[in-house]
């Protein structure tokens, strides 16, 4: 059985830790350093932020916080949001972070993601997918926090990403995020059978259950936030239940 990585995602709005419900709805959760250091402290493997309003403004604020967070946390960081050359790449991994999530980007030109790889390596380059159901079936990308339509297959998009140099997957299902209804195991499972890089599956965690779902969908990671920031679970809780769901799981 693989292991799983239990990875708090923390959504950024100007100096705020914020939380919503299919990527709408936003409230303030506190400061985001706070949380950061308490996650790690917890045993987190790896930490996600994402400043969700930063391809609308087309820019990244989160420099200061990643490098904040950087000098007290030692745990892989990704960060994502309004990330659009390489040098936008360049000032997130100064500041700390390890790897670049990157959405609406890559949508608009995906040579991006060649370059991001080719000069930082392809474990830096996360491609980061806001998917929702289509009515005829299947999966359609969405770009600028889930607002904005793509035209595009989320599974062909993703091969056609992966082939081009990403390195890992932070595969979001809008449909589930926030609703405490469990992962989109069928997106997961689906978009897995596919390619053959790490997927990060974000959206949707309620339950104990939840986790193994994901996890034998073919997710290597679960991003989760609500539960942490609403204190309905901590990490040391959500690895205890992997463990024994017979997951293996860091310590």
């Amino acid at each position: 059985m693989a292991g799983i990585r239990i990875i708090p995602r923390l959504d950024i709005k100007g100096p705020k830790l914020i939380k919503g419900i299919h990527l709408e709805g936003l409230r303030v959760v506190g400061d985001p350093h706070a949380f950061a250091l308490d996650y790690y402290g917890q045993g987190a493997d790896e930490l996600v932020f994402m400043d969700i309003v930063a391809s609308l403004y087309q820019r990244n604020n989160l420099a200061d916080i990643i490098q904040r967070a950087a000098d007290q946390i030692y745990v892989p960081i990704t960060v994502g949001g309004g990330i659009r050359s390489l040098e936008d790449v360049r000032t997130m991994l100064h500041s700390g972070a390890d790897k670049v999530a990157i959405n609406t980007a890559a949508v608009a030109r995906p040579a991006l993601i060649t370059e991001v790889a080719q000069r930082f390596g392809s474990q830096c380059m996360v491609l980061s997918v806001e998917a929702k159901r289509k009515s005829g079936g299947g999966w359609e990308a969405f770009v600028d926090n889930g607002r904005e339509h793509t035209g595009l297959d989320v599974v062909e998009w993703v091969e056609r990403a992966v082939a081009l140099g990403a390195g890992e997957i932070m595969l979001t299902s809008v449909d589930q995020e926030g609703t405490r209804r469990g992962f989109d195991v069928d997106l997961v499972r689906t978009v897995a059978g596919c390619v053959r890089v790490p997927i990060i599956a974000s959206g949707g965690y309620g339950c104990p259950s939840d986790l193994k779902q994901a996890a034998d969908a073919g997710a290597c990671g679960l991003a989760i936030a609500d539960a942490l920031h609403w204190r309905r679970a901590g990490v040391a809780e959500l690895k205890a239940h992997a463990r024994a769901a017979g997951l293996e799981v860091r310590l």
